[in-house]
């Protein structure tokens, strides 16, 4: 597979708000007519499926003991860890509720835990969260699974790292963000890079197949050179994989994001240039594009999952678990559940009063129609894939795939004059430079971008 190419005249071309495709359609087309009544019957019955679908488990944690600025994640700011204990028992509740809904046949490949500040949980808290995870439903062998956890390296305990180890997780996510000081005190978090070191020694030393850390350019005060010295650390550490996001200053959506001045941001062209030598130094060092913002080592899982065409995308990023249900717990946790989605209640109150009425949470959620279906599955082809094969979505939906989408290829014509891809008759080809650019390619497949109404506020897509 041909690595990413860069090119800062194309890049600013394209560089435009849109959807990051961790579904389609997106959470903004989500709407209250789906109920907790649709959840239920939609659950019940992936359990009459001719080859029961794994499950896949999302567990909100949404507490923080401090703000960091450019955060746009559903988070709680609070030092009062009883909140923990109360949250931790309706999550109980929910665990409950939902386990009688999956035959027990149906097995979880994948556990992620995700904030907020997944150890923001005490050590004991943490141990029986797994524990009634595993209660409510049967976990896949330690071979098969893919258990990962977020990690602020500021809020773990001595022995926090190898009692998840213990539990069966065996991926973790560290947030680092920038080592740089004057970066860190700008955006409030505050991070020697020794604790990052520590964490990553104690998650190899105990078991962890793969480390992950998380990457921002565009945050205030850096520059070319300042974020050459966050790679120099980072590449140092050798992570398994790396998440090198574009920070999005979107301070009218985002509360937080108004501490931070915008005098103080990388001018585009300066984060053009942190992109372009953050690619650089990482295909260089050994690291694969995987798409939009991932890159991970040759013999890591998401690297071979790219490679056999097993690569997918939902709310956590790309994952190497194919065909699951995604069951999803706590406050504002999407999921994902035969061909509906499901959102959960997005205030904690509102949370909890579902609960104890003895309710799923579900707020909001969508059922896919075919004409859905069929798009979302060519948008993920286009995020996890090179190449777009006509010929598997004519077998599989009963379509002509060029007159189905007859004008979109129309669209993609000025993509294939700047080199973004390539069209075939059977088949779209995505090119090296095209593969920094796979957010605008799937936007042309997009029906809800095209329909008018409520405006959405996106990311840019560079």
């Amino acid at each position: 597979m041909a690595a990413a190419s860069f090119d800062p005249q194309l890049y600013k071309k394209y560089d435009m708000p849109g959807p990051r495709y961790t579904s389609y359609p997106t959470a903004p087309h989500f709407h209250s007519a789906f109920t907790e009544k649709d959840y239920r019957k939609t659950a019940l019955a992936g359990n009459e499926h001719p080859i029961p679908r794994s499950l896949s488990v999302y567990v909100h944690i949404p507490f923080c003991e401090s703000l960091c600025y450019y955060c746009a994640c559903s988070k709680i700011i609070t030092r009062h860890r009883e909140k923990a204990e109360v949250y931790l028992h309706y999550l109980e509740r929910e665990l409950a509720l939902q386990g009688p809904l999956f035959d027990n046949d149906r097995e979880v490949t994948q556990l992620h835990l995700g904030g907020g500040t997944p150890t923001y949980l005490s050590d004991r808290q943490l141990w029986r969260l797994i524990r009634n995870i595993g209660e409510q439903f049967p976990f896949a062998s330690e071979r098969t699974r893919e258990f990962s956890v977020e990690v602020d390296p500021r809020a773990v305990r001595p022995d926090t790292v190898s009692l998840l180890g213990d539990l069966g997780l065996n991926r973790i996510s560290i947030g680092v963000q920038d080592v740089d000081p004057r970066v860190q005190m700008a955006v409030n978090r505050i991070q020697p890079p020794e604790q990052v070191e520590t964490v990553i020694r104690n998650a190899r030393r105990s078991g962890f197949r793969s480390v992950n850390l998380d990457l921002i350019y565009g945050l205030p005060h850096q520059t070319l050179t300042t974020f050459d010295a966050t790679l120099d650390a980072v590449l140092a550490w050798r992570p398994d994989r790396l998440s090198v996001y574009n920070y999005a200053h979107l301070p009218q959506r985002v509360k937080a994001q108004k501490l931070i001045r915008r005098e103080d941001l990388p001018s585009p062209e300066e984060k053009l240039l942190i992109l372009q030598r953050t690619i650089e130094r990482l295909t260089s060092a050994g690291y694969r594009f995987i798409g939009m913002d991932h890159f991970a080592l040759p013999d890591d899982e998401l690297s071979r999952a790219m490679d056999n065409g097993t690569l997918q995308r939902n709310f956590q990023g790309y994952s190497t678990q194919a065909d699951c249900d995604l069951l999803a717990f706590g406050m504002t946790a999407i999921g994902r559940v035969g061909d509906t989605y499901s959102q959960n209640s997005k205030h904690l109150k509102q949370y909890y009063r579902a609960l104890d009425s003895g309710r799923l949470p579900v707020e909001r959620g969508y059922w896919l129609d075919m004409d859905d279906q069929i798009r979302a599955a060519v948008i993920e082809a286009v995020m996890c894939r090179t190449k777009v094969d006509f010929d598997s979505f004519e077998k599989e939906f009963g379509i002509s795939f060029n007159e189905y989408f007859c004008s979109e290829l129309e669209m993609l014509h000025g993509m294939e004059a700047d080199g973004l891809l390539r069209s075939h008759r059977d088949s779209i080809e995505i090119l090296p430079v095209g593969r920094m650019l796979l957010r605008n390619i799937a936007m042309v497949f997009d029906a809800f971008l095209n329909r008018g109404g409520a405006t959405v506020q996106y990311s840019r897509t560079v």
